[in-house]
């Protein structure tokens, strides 16, 4: 997940029930695979004091940032979204690597083609 990120800032009180969300995607960050996945990903850890809703702002390697209400999405969530956006990073870097335009452009009648479902049927 981190691979995808240059930066997280997770913001919370500890002693706030609502703040499940975020220690728990703070300890995904702190995973060993995460970590390893992007060294250089910056985790840092607002503890508040005050009653502000918990929130987790991610920025991603292109610069994009996202703030999620950490109050309101699962950790699950959150991770599950950074990873969507991530592929889709991965997917427009390499289309640029190899020199095509991104987003690539798909002719109306490819898309009007009925699906295959499967080889032999």
């Amino acid at each position: 997940m981190l691979k995808f990120l240059s930066k997280v800032r997770i913001e919370f009180n500890a002693l706030d029930p609502r703040a499940a969300s975020s220690m728990e995607f703070l300890a995904q960050c702190h995973a060993r695979n995460a970590k390893e996945s992007n060294p250089t990903c910056q985790v840092q850890v607002n503890r508040r004091t005050d009653d502000s809703p918990p929130k987790i702002t991610v920025t991603f390697v292109n610069g994009v940032e996202e703030t999620f209400d950490a109050n309101l999405t699962p950790a699950q969530d959150i991770r599950n979204s950074i990873l969507e956006k991530g592929q889709y990073i991965e997917a427009e870097q390499m289309f640029r690597e190899a020199g095509e335009k991104w987003p690539v452009d798909i002719p109306e009648e490819e898309l009007r083609q009925p699906r295959g479902r499967g080889e032999g049927k």
